[in-house]
């Protein structure tokens, strides 16, 4: 028997050496979801033109592969709602593509916010400045509908009443609830747009699953590489990335991405979605349409919304700077990037349920990573319609 036990340990110690050895470029084994995706292999990429790249899965760089599955969230959950008391919901209307998502935390979390781009549609962002009363909100309402869709806040307010849930203010309950929405009004019918109920049944649809990511809720209608007009545009939709450290501090993000302009690998420098080539089977890249001066088409309408979280404990101040270090992720996946037709804006939210000070160089680094990989889960999970493809169609 002490001889078998032996040999089972040293066979054991074996495995446990020879593991560290292993290629980089095996999948990853705790979380499938990271490898959904994935690029063209570099030996098959011919003369590397983007047409080459359109309907092929798309995946990160094995580098943040490597990065994304050193840190993943040991629950397999490296959504938004990997931070816990986050709860996220979806509800997408039945008459065009287009809907809300809210993110709800019923405890109260400090917030902050960052407006970057010219055409905004924003709801309460006012009351997140560090110097304003306001030291807790309770959720962000999402939606497509332009300013007509920032009504769905209205539905997320009146559950969290009904829950009980908000500011106690003279026998009341008054939750505070911030929201921005995107300009989808070209995809279908723009008649049909979010209102108060698609944020109620967005809100009674939370939970702490991991999120839905794609063609759903205020991503429904979300659309990208629109510098050459909406006929040579692609589908995009909902993404979301999280990330955990060792000391037990997590960070994720959640976006609806709809911009203007492509979506950029940020490790590869390559156009993972944009504008297509003119017969609409390649990517055109937008980098070389501007530098080669060709004008933008009018139409269309964009803007890029999202949430990033985190457990650490801050001060509105501290959230304030954590959005706008966020939004350097917009900027390393999409280009171009806080135009003056883009409404780009993130919300920063900190639960502080883990105690102590928080390295704010490393969260803000951490949370524009994040915020980046969750772009391009945007554009990678997204369904396509009839003239706008995704990139998860085949060829």
């Amino acid at each position: 028997m002490e001889g078998a036990m032996r040999v089972i340990i040293i066979v054991a110690t074996v495995f446990l050496c020879a593991a560290e050895f292993l290629p980089a470029h095996l999948p990853p084994l705790a979380h499938p979801r990271v490898s959904e995706a994935r690029l063209i292999p570099s030996e098959r990429r011919g003369n590397g033109s983007p047409s080459e790249y359109l309907g092929a899965r798309t995946r990160i760089s094995q580098r943040a592969l490597r990065a994304l599955r050193s840190n993943v969230v040991a629950s397999g959950n490296a959504t938004l709602t990997a931070v816990p008391g986050i709860k996220v919901g979806h509800h997408t209307l039945t008459g065009r593509p287009t809907g809300c998502t809210v993110v709800l935390v019923e405890a109260g979390v400090t917030a902050g916010v960052d407006v970057r781009g010219a055409a905004p549609a924003t709801r309460d962002t006012d009351l997140l400045r560090p110097e304003k009363m306001v030291q807790q909100v309770y959720g962000i309402a999402l939606s497509g509908g332009s300013l007509f869709g920032l009504a769905s806040a209205d539905g997320v307010l009146r559950f969290l009443e009904d829950m009980k849930v908000g500011i106690v203010y003279g026998g009341m309950r008054i939750p505070i609830v911030p929201g921005a929405s995107i300009f989808d009004l070209g995809v279908g019918d723009g008649k049909i747009r979010p209102a108060a109920d698609c944020g109620y049944r967005a809100a009674q649809a939370a939970s702490d699953a991991p999120v839905t990511e794609g063609s759903v809720g205020a991503g429904a209608g979300a659309t990208l590489g629109k510098f050459a007009g909406m006929d040579r545009a692609m589908k995009s939709g909902v993404g979301s990335a999280a990330v955990t450290m060792a000391d037990g501090l997590i960070v994720a993000a959640l976006v609806v991405a709809n911009p203007l302009g492509d979506v950029i690998d940020p490790d590869t420098g390559k156009v993972i979605a944009g504008v297509r080539t003119a017969d609409g089977r390649g990517l055109a890249d937008a980098r070389v349409l501007v530098r080669s001066g060709a004008r933008r088409a009018t139409g269309g309408g964009n803007s890029t919304i999202g949430v990033v979280a985190t457990n650490a404990r801050l001060t509105k101040a501290q959230a304030t700077y954590l959005a706008q270090m966020t939004d350097d992720g917009y900027a390393r996946a999409i280009w171009p990037i806080h135009t003056e037709v883009d409404g780009d804006t993130v919300f920063a939210l900190a639960t502080g349920s883990k105690p102590g000070d928080v390295d704010m160089i490393s969260l803000g680094a951490l949370a524009a990573d994040v915020m980046a990989s969750a772009v391009v889960r945007a554009a990678t999970q997204a369904a396509g319609l009839p003239g706008l493809p995704a990139v998860r169609d085949k060829r």
